[in-house]
């Protein structure tokens, strides 16, 4: 097998590992605030001890690297806790769906964000995206579940895209390994007392899914799609990234039942459309 091939297969297995932890949010009977604080301690101790056993410097360079890594860590606790209340309020399907609009909020955002030009392309397939969620919602009351695990996973799509526009200005310093733990250790640090405080209590089986979660479904697939990276091109990452919602719906039916409504295909069909568009976009330049 060659590199490149173990870093498809890395990259695939981060991706479908990733589409599970959509999961959780139904199998984890506690908040979705408690399981992300939870969840952060877990994986920051995994990722903690492979990068120790690898040898590497965890200092930083500068305090305005260290408080990028912090606001990033914010934004990815934000993110959690927004997707799993998404999920919880409605389907995996509806969540995912709604999560993944977040590479066309970067490729709007980021331009501005960096001083950029903006592209016109970006903004017409941010149309399509908008088209698509429209297609996802039933009706605009906030009565409807479909409705409210739209909302909350867009706002969810919103702090991932700060989350990955804060990582841009540092991970070429410090490696996706030593980003993320900065970054869990954030929200770990800042959601863990008011879990203690607000939390419920956690049972033993629920102990173990958020052991799980931390380590097999956080700390690896990160280390994975980190690892991928390294003989892979970004843009063949995105697209792989795409199948995350399918995986993730695919599972969701076999193992809780939650069979996708016609209307949750035809707009998710819309929204993967315009994210693989531009992703293909990006790749010919």
């Amino acid at each position: 097998m060659t590199e490149r091939q173990k870093s498809l297969l890395e990259l695939n297995t981060a991706v479908v590992l990733w589409a599970g932890t959509a999961l959780f949010a139904k199998w984890i009977a506690l908040p979705a605030f408690q399981v992300t604080a939870l969840r952060s301690v877990v994986a920051s101790v995994a990722v903690l001890a492979v990068l120790r056993w690898q040898g590497l410097p965890l200092t930083t360079q500068s305090r305005r690297d260290f408080w990028l890594l912090m606001a990033g860590g914010a934004a990815l606790g934000a993110h959690w806790i927004t997707y799993f209340q998404a999920i919880q309020v409605s389907t995996v399907a509806v969540g995912i769906l709604a999560l993944h609009t977040y590479p066309v909020m970067t490729a709007i955002a980021e331009p501005l964000v960096y001083r950029e030009r903006v592209c016109a392309a970006d903004v017409a397939i941010a149309l399509a995206v908008l088209a698509g969620v429209a297609i996802l919602v039933p009706d605009f009351s906030l009565t409807s579940n479909v409705t409210r695990g739209v909302l909350i996973g867009g706002l969810s799509a919103a702090c991932f895209t700060a989350r990955n526009l804060l990582t841009r200005g540092v991970v070429a310093r410090y490696g996706g390994g030593r980003v993320t733990l900065y970054q869990l250790a954030a929200s770990a640090g800042l959601l863990l007392p008011a879990a203690m405080v607000f939390g419920e209590r956690v049972t033993a089986p629920a102990g173990g899914q958020l052991v799980l979660l931390g380590i097999l479904f956080t700390a690896l697939p990160h280390t994975l799609y980190t690892r991928s990276l390294r003989h892979l091109k970004a843009s063949s990452v995105g697209i792989i990234a795409t199948l995350l919602p399918i995986y993730g719906a695919i599972a969701a039916a076999l193992l809780l039942g939650e069979v996708p409504a016609p209307r949750t295909l035809l707009g998710g069909a819309v929204i993967l459309g315009a994210i693989a568009a531009e992703t293909w976009r990006v790749m010919r330049k």
